[in-house]
């Protein structure tokens, strides 16, 4: 028997209909409108399941704002700039950013959306970022026409993916299923023909639709409308095959299956491909890099010592911790396995980016 309410309800589903892809095993707990995980919680901060790099510090935040301003400028100023925050959190990357963008920026010539389906984080975010006035949305495609620069900070992770395993058969599909009472994962007993890759059995290959359909969209609108889209996220830069399915709860790893509703679901950003797909879409792309690099060449040294000089003591050491976690280039932390990518219209050179 499941844990979970969520749990029961997919065995029973399972049971009634056979098993399900992991694309609809995501959307079901992350989406769910009574038991999905982002539909009934704050998720951030100690007492979430999750820390993100805006609750870190607020130098993170104000570097965004700084490169949005950047942008801005590069695109001729334009009134209104549509600014769009795809999965905001609670509003804290914004809030910061915002207020390093007003330094140069006029409060009139920006007019904030933001794309969330959860009621908690939109109650959150309405509080942090009340004088901005933003405007939501379940889905950026109903962001108005115009001037746009898109942020999604840790939003492409958590889009539900399909996965193949490499069989004697073929490539066949991970499914979850119920056996002995509880859910399991196993594969679909015929393999997909249109999958002509080549691996060793027991490779594990994602396919991310949903996340290549929106960018293919973002790309097509900074293309023909201006602007740009920075994402950042964990994944990788080099195109591969590997298992990065992954639930969090409490700060720690749990089974992908144990906690259905309850714990954060996300896989590693295929940037490789969500680049051929902006690419093909005509738009121009640059990266993906690593956070540290990003987040150095916009100069979060020097801010981190701006901030350390009129600092206590005690602050002055957490400004540094700060800043040291957020490009921390040992395998697995941030400064590494963050990856920043940008996809612009093709006459932008965005800062952050070596050029070419």
């Amino acid at each position: 028997m499941s844990a979970t309410p969520l749990g029961a309800e997919i065995a029973t589903l399972v049971r009634e209909t056979g098993p399900i892809g992991i694309d609809r095993y995501m959307a079901l707990c992350l989406g769910h409108p009574v038991h999905g995980y982002y539909y009934t919680r704050d998720p951030l901060g100690p007492r979430g399941d999750f820390t993100t790099a805006p609750e870190i510090s607020q130098m993170f935040g104000e570097l965004i704002g700084i490169w949005i301003a950047s942008v801005w400028a590069a695109m001729g100023a334009p009134a209104p700039l549509r600014l769009v925050e795809l999965g905001p959190g609670r509003g804290t990357l914004m809030a910061d950013a915002l207020r390093a963008l007003r330094t140069v920026a006029p409060t009139a010539a920006i007019d904030l959306h933001l794309v969330e389906t959860s009621p908690v984080l939109q109650t959150a975010q309405a509080a942090a970022l009340a004088a901005a006035a933003p405007t939501w949305h379940a889905d950026v495609a109903a962001v108005p026409h115009g001037p746009a620069i898109v942020v999604a900070n840790e939003f492409f992770d958590c889009l539900p993916v399909r996965q193949f395993v490499r069989t004697a058969r073929g490539w066949c599909e991970r499914l979850v299923g119920v056996s002995d009472g509880a859910l399991a994962f196993g594969l679909a007993p015929d393999p997909n023909p249109a999958i002509g890759a080549v691996a060793v059995e027991g490779a594990v290959m994602t396919l991310p639709a949903l996340a290549l359909d929106l960018t293919r969209a973002l790309a097509r609108r900074v293309r023909d409308q201006g602007g740009a889209v920075l994402v950042i996220d964990y994944g990788h830069a080099q195109p591969g095959f590997g298992d990065t399915l992954q639930a969090v709860a409490a700060h720690r790893f749990v089974g992908p299956l144990d906690a259905p509703g309850e714990a954060d679901l996300t896989v590693h950003v295929d940037f490789p491909a969500l680049a051929r797909a902006a690419s093909e879409a005509g738009a121009a792309i640059h990266g993906p890099i690593d956070q540290r690099d990003f987040l150095d060449s916009l100069g979060l040294p020097a801010r981190a010592a701006r901030l350390t000089a009129r600092a206590t003591p005690a602050q002055a050491e957490a400004i540094t911790a700060a800043a040291r976690r957020l490009t921390d280039p040992a395998p697995g932390g941030m400064g590494s396995l963050f990856k920043a990518m940008a996809i612009t219209h093709p006459a932008l050179a965005p800062p952050g980016f070596a050029p070419g």
